[in-house]
């Protein structure tokens, strides 16, 4: 005769709460006069966003500013990706080397996993300047 098994084991039980733990549960929320509305919908509405993910997107946003750790904007990154990018091509073809396809790869390969510390460093100067 079999034992009677639980429907969870313990490392079910313990995996469904750490992924609950994750779930959206908490409503918070602000009233805004009319005009502060339509001024907030229309930058939603630029940004490609629905109100509720725009509003996440800003929470969170400050939250990552308050927390102290250093941050770089999207746009910003993506410049100092493309100096970087600049800088490791142009510098061998104005060496008169050539540039194989697979040096360039590799190129972008470490632009792409720089440019995100490299622009928090570029911030960090500039805000003590």
């Amino acid at each position: 005769m079999k034992d009677n098994m639980p429907l969870l084991s313990d490392d079910a039980m313990v995996q469904r709460a750490e992924q609950r733990a994750s779930f959206r549960l908490t409503n918070v929320s602000s009233k805004l006069s009319q005009s502060e509305t339509a001024r907030f919908d229309a930058l939603a509405k630029r940004r490609g966003q629905q109100r509720g993910e725009f509003i996440r997107h800003l929470i969170l946003d400050e939250l990552t500013r308050d927390s102290g750790e250093p941050t770089a904007s999207a746009e910003l990154s993506e410049l100092v990706g493309i100096r970087l990018m600049l800088m490791n091509v142009l510098k061998p073809i104005a060496a008169g080397q050539k540039l194989s396809p697979e040096v360039f790869d590799s190129i972008m390969t470490e632009v792409k996993k720089r440019k995100k510390a490299v622009a928090i460093e570029a911030r960090q100067e500039a805000e003590r300047a």
